[in-house]
């Protein structure tokens, strides 16, 4: 998953081979993907999203398409639901919002507790005391807003420079290798925010790039459970 092209971090600065300039694109990636809190590309993942008593619950990502929810119960043993006690809508179209709503008035004859007689789906759900559910599925934009590659081949950029050292620098810090020519050819990880991309963070590190990507951050939810 990338946010620009190679090309593209070559015109805001990068320099380097394919290569290189792909790891630095990937950098930057985490770094847009850990401040906006999200996914600007389908992406396939799990999320938890709490279940309001309506049956109402709404997704922390952009949702694309749905394969299984899940109630989260003590023990983690209750089954997913079928497709037919949920629907799902997406901020995809105008004045939707990214949810499952849980249909309370299905059920399910052949699954012990969902039974028509027993409650159906809604019964089952008020006896095991789920308060949130775990929606696997994919979620993210259909493609990079404009404004997101942008602000990915610039980061690409700033993070490039910012790893290459003086010669000063380069003595200074072992964890750095540079070649005769000054270019940095091995980066030692010392920022958690670059190896966990889902880690909430403060800034991408510029604030130009912070600025172009003001308009699509999700701070409200965090919850990823996997990619």
């Amino acid at each position: 998953m990338a946010y620009c092209s190679v090309e593209q971090a070559r015109d805001a600065g990068c320099t380097g081979t394919d290569a290189e300039v792909a790891a630095w694109i990937s950098a930057a990636t985490e770094r847009i993907t850990a401040y906006t809190q999200q996914y600007f590309e389908p992406t396939v993942a799990v999320v938890v999203a709490d279940v309001a008593p309506d049956g109402l619950a709404l997704l922390p990502r952009r949702v694309r398409s749905v394969t299984a929810v899940t109630p989260v119960v003590a023990g983690d043993d209750a089954p997913s639901l079928p497709s037919s006690a949920y629907r799902v809508t997406s901020a995809d179209v105008l004045g939707g919002v990214d949810a499952v709503h849980l249909r309370w008035g299905g059920w399910d004859d052949l699954v012990a507790g969902a039974e028509s007689y027993n409650g159906g789906w809604r019964g089952l759900f008020d006896r095991w005391g789920a308060e949130q559910a775990r929606v696997a599925g994919t979620f993210g934009y259909a493609e990079v807003p404009p404004l997101v590659t942008q602000a990915c081949a610039l980061l690409a950029a700033r993070i490039q420079a910012a790893a290459a050292p003086s010669d000063a620098d380069s003595t200074a810090a072992p964890g750095l290798d540079v070649d005769d020519e000054g270019n940095n050819v091995r980066i030692e990880d010392t920022d958690d925010e670059e190896t966990t991309p889902v880690a909430p963070s403060a800034s991408t590190g510029s604030t130009q790039v912070d600025a172009l990507l003001v308009g699509y951050l999700n701070r409200g939810h965090s919850l990823i459970g996997g990619i």
